[in-house]
Parts: structure tokens; C-alpha cells; sequence
């Protein structure tokens, strides 16, 4: 993991709607469109990094804005398939907060963004949640997957740190895209946590029906 000193200020973007990237998980993806194949192709000519952000429903100029939170993630497999396309395993790093675009003569945008808001996702300290502390989670969390037909694997999540295993089960989860940056927006593993089961309460409130944060 690199120091919070060695990210990268200015980093390139890529929003992906419908998705996000917590950091401490990997995530696949399909790179096809033109302008985010140029995006991967310098960005393996440096330090490997893109953020992953959602942009926002309204668009100005039939530019998307963006939510103000992202994650870096490092390019950790990369894979030409010969037809234009690029398969790459991207690893969540750390979130950031964007500043400002910066305009530029590349087909694909870039933000000046910093982590001041996310030290825990580098700097980890000693983890004060156990797991028993996860325990009601995990019961409500193994009930709402079921009802929406998700299949984890539990046991492997059990065998990863905590930090790994709220943020997988965040980015897996069948919450609402809405509640998923509520999640990445949490200050550090404790509130998101708190957060989950907020969310949880509300699902089994309404019966697993409802699907936005109250």
C-alpha cells in the first residue's frame, strides 16, 4: 500500500455509472470505449492509477457532474484481448475528494483530487470492531442476500481483515446506488458500519421492498 505522500494529485477518471469501488477490494473491468482505452494505455505508462467515480444524473452541456467522493484504485492485471479491448483487475486503494477538474487536451477527464478526508484507508490502524460486533450484520445481510438471490461466500469473507470484509459486503450488497455512496462516503469502518445497519433496519422495516435511504 502506498503512502498517503506518493498518490497522485491530479489523477484521471473514469465515471462509471451504476458502480463503485471501495478500497481493500478488487473489481474486474471491460475497457472498450476509445477514450478510457487511451486512459489505461497512459496510465500503465505511470503509475498504473485511475479513479473510479460515479457521476451524478444531471449533466451540463451533456457533460455528466460527478459526486465529490471517488476511490484510486492501481491497475493490478491487465490483459489485451487483441480487439480493442482491455481486461484489467483494479484494486481499490483509497477514496478522494475531487477539488476541481482540470481542463486538458486528453479525450478522457482528470481531477485534482486529495485524501485528506480517508487516512484510515492507508494508514490502517488497529482494528477495533471484532467480528462479533458484525455478528447481527451478517445475520440481516445473509437474509437480504438470500431474498435477492446474491450468493457469498461467507467463509471467505470471515477469513479476511474487517475493514475487507465491510467493504466487500458494501460494494456486493443489493443496496441502492444511493446508499452505496452514502457507504463510500463514511469517515472510517466504524460509521460505515453503523451505516450498513442503518440501512438494514430499513430494509427489513419495509419487508426487503424498499430500496432508497429514509
Amino acid at each position: 500500500m502506498k503512502k498517503k505522500e506518493e498518490l497522485p494529485k491530479i489523477i484521471p477518471v473514469f465515471p462509471l455509472s451504476n458502480f463503485i469501488i471501495f478500497p481493500q477490494t478488487t473489481v474486474p473491468l471491460n475497457i472498450f470505449e476509445p477514450r478510457y482505452v487511451d486512459m489505461i494505455n497512459d496510465s500503465m505508462k505511470t503509475n498504473k492509477m485511475i479513479g473510479l467515480i460515479q457521476p451524478k444524473k444531471n449533466k451540463i452541456n451533456s457533460i455528466s457532474d460527478l459526486h465529490d467522493v471517488g476511490c484510486l484504485g492501481k491497475i493490478t492485471s491487465f490483459n489485451d484481448t487483441g480487439d480493442g479491448r482491455y481486461l484489467i483487475d483494479l484494486n481499490g486503494l483509497s477514496r478522494f475528494k475531487v477539488i476541481k477538474e482540470i481542463k486538458n487536451n486528453k479525450p478522457y477527464r482528470e481531477c485534482e483530487v486529495n485524501f485528506d478526508n480517508f487516512k484510515e484507508d492507508i494508514n490502517l490502524e488497529k482494528e477495533q470492531l471484532k467480528f462479533l460486533d458484525l455478528e447481527l450484520i451478517f445475520k440481516d445481510l445473509k437474509s437480504l442476500f438470500e431474498k435477492r438471490g446474491y450468493i457469498i461466500n461467507w467463509k471467505s469473507l470471515e477469513k479476511q481483515n474487517l475493514n475487507e470484509t465491510i467493504n466487500a459486503l458494501a460494494m456486493a450488497s443489493p443496496f441502492s446506488l444511493e446508499e452505496k455512496q452514502v457507504l463510500l462516503e463514511c469517515q472510517n469502518l466504524s460509521t460505515r458500519k453503523n451505516k450498513i445497519s442503518e440501512i438494514l433496519n430499513t430494509y427489513n422495516f419495509d419487508n426487503f421492498n424498499n430500496t432508497t435511504l429514509q
